[in-house]
C-alpha cells in the first residue's frame, strides 16, 4: 500500500504509452468471447486506439488514467477487461458485492454506462446464469430508501452512480466498499472540478480506506476527453496508489479530421434569430436533410440563456427540447430530462438546447451539428462541445455563432487547438462561404 500518490511528469508521458502494436480484432486483446459477440451485434469488430492501449493494461491489473476524444470507445476500454475478470471470479463463486464501482458526474452519463453494462452482460435481455453480472444505478433522482431496498434485493456486483449519492449511502452505512476490486472515475476532470471535488475526494477516502477484507486497494481507472495539469494534480492527490499510468490516445485528431468548424457572425441581440435562420438553411440543404437529416445540439453557458433560446425556438414552431436547470416549472426532475433526451434520440424533435454542465458525457448517435451561442475561454469546454458530434467514425460540424468579441476568442482557440475555423454567412436561406455571396 502506498504512502503518497505518484505524480506524473508530462514530459515523460510518452514513455507510458503501451501496446503500440495495434490489434486487428478484440480476440487479439483477449476479450471475453461473449462480449465479442455482443460487440459484433453493433458492428463493432476492430478496437480503437485507446482500447488497444487500455484493455491489456487493466487486464494486467495496472492502474491507469487515460485521455481520449469522445466517441473513441472509452467506456468499453475499461468495461471489457474489468467485466471479464469479474465474470471469471463470479463463475468461481469468489465475488462479493459490490466488486466494481463506477462514479460519473451526471445522471445521463451514469444511465449510459449502465446501459452499456446491461448490453455487454446480456442483462438487458433478462437471460441469466451463474456468471451473469448484476448492476445497479445509484443516482440522485431516486429516493435513498428505494435505492437501499433495491441494493438489498439484488446485491449487485457493479454499481454506477454519482459521487454525492454514493457518498450519502456510504455514510448511512447502507453501502460498503470493503470487497471492492475495481474503481472507475468516468469524466474524471469534471469529478475533480471545484463544485464536485469535495464529494469525490470524500468518496475516494472511504473507498481507499484499508480494511481486513482485502489485501490491497482496488484497481483504479479514470478517463476523460480532456484534463489539464491542475485537474490531474487534484486527481492524483485523492487516489491512493503508488503508480498510475497516464495514457493519451492519438485519436484526439478527431477534433481536426472528423469535425468541420464554422464561425457565423451575429450581434448578441440577434443570435436567436441567426440560430433559427441557420436551422432553416440546414434543413433545406440536401447535403444534410436528405442524406443524414439535421440533428442539432445547441449550447449556451447559462441556464437563463438556454431557457430564452428554447422559448424562442418553440414560439416559432421549431421542434426543440431543453436539457438544463430551468427547463420547466417542475425544475430538473429525472423524468423531465429523460423525456427531453428520448424525444431528441427518437427524432420527435431535431433540436436540443443544453448547457455545458447538463450535456457532459452525453452520447446521442447521429448529432450532425453542435451549435454554440457563446465561446468558452477554456479550450477544454470547446473540445467537450465538439465531442457530441463526429462520433463513431462519422463526420460532424461545430458551429459558433458570436459577435466581434467572441470571434476574437474563437480565433485564439483556433490557434491553440490547431484547428481551421471556416467563416460562414447566411444568404437567402443558404449557408455560404464569404466568397460565394
Amino acid at each position: 500500500m502506498n504512502k503518497e500518490p505518484l505524480t506524473i511528469n508530462d514530459e515523460k508521458k510518452d514513455e507510458l504509452c503501451v501496446n503500440e502494436k495495434k490489434a486487428d480484432n478484440f480476440a487479439e486483446l483477449d476479450v471475453d468471447p461473449d462480449f465479442i459477440k455482443r460487440l459484433e451485434e453493433r458492428l463493432i469488430t476492430k478496437p480503437t486506439d485507446i482500447q488497444n492501449k487500455i484493455v491489456p493494461l487493466l487486464d494486467a491489473g495496472e492502474n491507469a488514467f487515460f485521455v481520449s476524444s469522445t466517441g473513441t470507445g472509452k467506456t468499453f476500454a475499461y468495461l471489457l477487461p474489468i467485466l471479464k475478470q469479474l465474470k471469471n471470479e463470479k463463475a468461481s463463486e469468489k465475488l462479493s458485492w459490490p466488486s466494481f464501482v463506477i462514479a460519473a458526474p451526471t445522471l445521463e452519463l451514469c444511465t449510459q454506462i449502465k446501459n452499456e453494462l446491461d448490453f455487454l452482460t446480456n442483462t438487458e435481455e433478462k437471460t441469466h446464469d451463474k456468471t451473469t453480472l448484476k448492476s445497479s444505478l445509484i443516482i440522485g433522482s431516486i429516493s435513498h430508501d428505494r435505492q437501499f431496498e433495491n441494493l438489498k434485493k439484488t446485491s449487485p456486483d457493479i454499481i454506477v452512480g454519482n459521487p454525492s449519492r454514493l457518498l450519502a449511502l456510504a455514510k448511512m452505512g447502507k453501502l460498503k466498499f470493503s470487497h471492492l476490486k475495481f474503481f472507475v472515475l468516468d469524466e474524471a476532470d469534471r469529478l475533480v472540478s471545484d463544485e464536485m471535488l469535495d464529494d469525490t475526494k470524500e468518496l475516494c477516502k472511504i473507498i481507499f480506506r484499508p480494511n481486513k477484507a482485502r489485501q490491497d486497494y482496488p484497481v483504479f481507472a479514470g478517463c476523460s476527453a480532456t484534463i489539464n495539469k491542475k485537474s490531474k494534480e487534484k486527481l492524483l492527490g485523492i487516489i491512493r496508489h503508488d503508480t498510475i499510468r497516464f495514457i493519451e490516445s492519438c485519436e484526439n485528431e478527431i477534433l481536426r479530421n472528423k469535425i468541420e468548424h464554422w464561425a457565423i457572425f451575429s450581434e448578441k441581440r440577434r443570435k436567436d434569430q441567426t440560430l433559427r435562420s441557420l436551422l432553416s438553411a440546414l434543413k433545406a440543404d440536401p447535403a444534410y436533410s436528405k442524406k443524414f437529416g439535421v440533428k442539432a445540439l445547441v449550447f449556451t453557458s447559462k441556464n437563463d440563456d438556454a431557457l430564452f433560446v428554447l422559448s424562442r425556438l418553440q414560439h416559432h414552431k421549431i421542434p426543440a427540447e431543453g436539457l438544463f436547470g430551468k427547463v420547466s416549472k417542475k425544475a430538473t426532475s429525472g423524468e423531465n430530462r429523460k423525456a427531453a433526451l428520448d424525444s431528441f434520440r427518437e427524432g420527435k424533435v431535431n433540436v436540443l438546447v443544453s448547457t455545458d454542465l447538463a450535456a457532459r458525457g452525453l452520447d446521442i448517435p447521429g448529432i450532425t451539428h453542435v451549435i454554440a451561442l457563446d465561446v468558452p475561454s477554456d479550450s477544454e469546454v470547446y473540445i467537450h462541445r465538439c465531442g457530441r458530434t463526429g462520433r463513431a467514425g462519422k463526420r460532424g460540424v461545430m458551429v459558433t455563432i458570436g459577435d466581434e468579441t467572441q470571434m476574437r476568442l474563437l480565433a485564439a482557440l483556433e490557434k491553440k487547438l490547431k484547428i481551421i475555423v471556416y467563416p460562414k454567412e447566411l444568404y437567402y436561406g443558404k449557408v455560404c462561404s464569404p466568397g460565394d455571396v
